[in-house]
């Protein structure tokens, strides 16, 4: 560059504070960034091909995002040619659309940006009255000029999805009284009449970045007589909102486990891969594993590898600092107390003083066992730490334990929860560990299924309940997809029968959702989520 040989270099578009902050971040390695002045300094960190300042300020914008802000990002990005940026800042717009149109800055959106997150898979919204009410907003905030859009925007809404009550309250609006509008209501209410005559092919169609992804399990024949065990591993392709406020998910097949049919097993994903631990293929007693195998969804193959110490089933699996942790179980006779991590240590071979040999080697390893032997328990990594509730005792009985475990030190109790729980789900959202489902046992030491779900707060160490199950989900699968607890298959322990449905969690709306029916095996089957190439979609 040539103002490497000037003595003086002049920064025309530069203030000295700006300057100040610049060299001040290049010593301490922070910058004072919020959303009056994240822009500007982005802005001038690019002029100046400042790199460090500009990876904090990129971070900013990715980690604080939200619905009044997600929109000046797009500008920024699209202003600067930032494709990963705009592709981050696109995704929060979809997947956050019903908040974001809220906002006063939606309705200055350009209609061709507007139309191209109308018409995306990706656009996440509950029904289209979300969507028809963001298009009537944006059309009425500047009606002279956008009237003659409406035609073209209404036909991103899918009005014969609507419930008559929904229907209805677009019957309402104002805007129909314009003469201009007249053969536009004319076509939305013949689209409107055609859910009268429901078709397969009528539905929104929402492809989430990631998938659910369903592995093993069992299944009951449907005259109560025997049980099959599966190797199939299924994924979420996508999810189709159906009339009014109806879901499904729609299934698809990813293949199937390279060895023994198994459930009662646990997975985990560990750098984009999927791990299958443990389980059991049967009912006896040497049924029992311990191998464990990881999927590679980028090559779409399966690899064995090193055997876990002890044979486990009913046990719980979490990551913490990149270890596999395999926690407490059940390997006849007894429910077990021992805790075994994965890692992988390098061995170095020094043939001469030239060539050296380095071999990575994995294996199990002991930590510190639990206070008391578990099965059917529920570990789960929030913020650092290992978290475990419920299970069942050596005398077969459910507890209503919750501790904190440490692989060196060992269990810290916590507050218990209301009632003794095993078989169940425990899954993070926000702030709190949200419990459902499972077993519990009343008054008369009975084993019933367990309903009732509460939430747990590590801040407070208290807990408090949440909206009931419908139906009961005992040794279902769980995970959190996009912000939702995902509740998926399972039995009832009252008369045996298969729980062969998916609901959903909502926080927001403090509600669970239908999300359809399960592929195929329902009982301890396990659920993760998984990035899939799109390849395998």
């Amino acid at each position: 560059m040539k103002e490497s040989l000037q003595s003086h270099v002049s920064l025309p578009f530069l203030l000295a504070s700006d300057l100040e902050v610049l060299i001040g971040s290049s010593y301490n390695g922070a910058l004072p960034l919020n959303w009056t002045g994240v822009f500007e300094i982005a802005g001038f960190s690019l002029q100046l091909q400042y790199q460090p300042a500009l990876s904090l300020c990129f971070t900013f914008l990715q980690q604080e995002i939200n619905a009044h802000t997600c929109l000046d990002v797009v500008s920024f990005a699209e202003a600067y040619e930032m494709a990963h940026l705009l592709e981050a800042a696109d995704d929060f717009v979809l997947r956050k659309f019903q908040e974001v149109a809220c906002t006063s800055k939606f309705k200055d959106l350009p209609a061709k940006q507007l139309l191209k997150y109308l018409n995306s898979n990706s656009l996440c919204v509950s029904s289209e009255l979300v969507v028809f009410n963001a298009v009537l907003s944006w059309i009425q905030a500047k009606p002279s000029r956008r009237i003659r859009l409406t035609d073209e925007l209404m036909k991103t809404v899918q009005f014969s999805l609507m419930t008559f009550k929904e229907f209805k309250e677009v019957q309402s609006q104002n805007i129909w009284c314009d003469h201009i509008l007249t053969e536009v209501y004319k076509n939305i209410s013949e689209g409107f009449c055609c859910n009268q005559t429901p078709q397969k092919s009528q539905c929104r169609i929402y492809l989430p970045k990631e998938s659910l992804v369903l592995i093993g399990g069992d299944q009951i024949s449907e005259d109560l007589g025997s049980r099959s065990v599966s190797r199939d591993v299924w994924f979420g392709n996508s999810v189709r909102t159906l009339t009014g406020t109806n879901k499904a998910i729609e299934w698809r097949r990813l293949g199937e486990l390279p060895a023994s049919p198994r459930f009662s097993h646990e997975v985990a994903v560990l750098n984009g891969q999927l791990y299958i631990l443990g389980g059991k293929k049967y009912y006896g007693k040497g049924d029992i594993f311990n191998s464990v195998y990881r999927y590679d969804p980028l090559q779409n193959s399966w690899e064995s590898l090193c055997e876990m110490q002890e044979k486990r089933s009913s046990f719980s699996v979490v990551v913490l600092d990149g270890r596999l942790y395999a926690v407490g179980g059940y390997c006849e006779p007894d429910h077990m107390d021992t805790v075994e991590f994965y890692s992988f240590f390098y061995l170095l071979y020094v043939f001469d003083h030239i060539n050296t040999w380095i071999c990575c080697l994995f294996s199990f390893r002991f930590a510190c066992p639990l206070d008391l032997p578990l099965g059917g328990h529920v570990a789960k990594v929030f913020k650092g730490q290992i978290f475990i509730s419920g299970g069942q005792n050596t005398d077969q009985l459910c507890v209503a334990s919750m501790f904190l475990y440490h692989p060196e030190t060992g269990s810290t109790f916590l507050t218990s929860m209301s009632k003794p729980r095993a078989h169940h789900s425990m899954e993070t959202l926000g702030e709190h560990l949200y419990v459902a489902g499972g077993i519990t046992t009343n008054d008369n030491m009975t084993v019933i299924d367990q309903l009732a779900c509460e939430m747990y707060s590590p801040a407070a160490n208290s807990w408090t309940a949440f909206t009931s199950l419908q139906v009961p989900h005992v040794g279902a699968g769980s995970s959190v997809l996009e912000g939702k607890f995902y509740l998926l298959g399972g039995y009832s322990q009252e008369d045996f029968s298969d729980t062969n449905m998916v609901h959903r969690y909502d926080n927001t709306t403090q509600k669970w959702e239908n999300m359809g029916q399960m592929p195929g095996p329902n009982n301890e089957i396990r659920a993760c989520v998984l990035r899939l190439p799109q390849h395998l979609h």
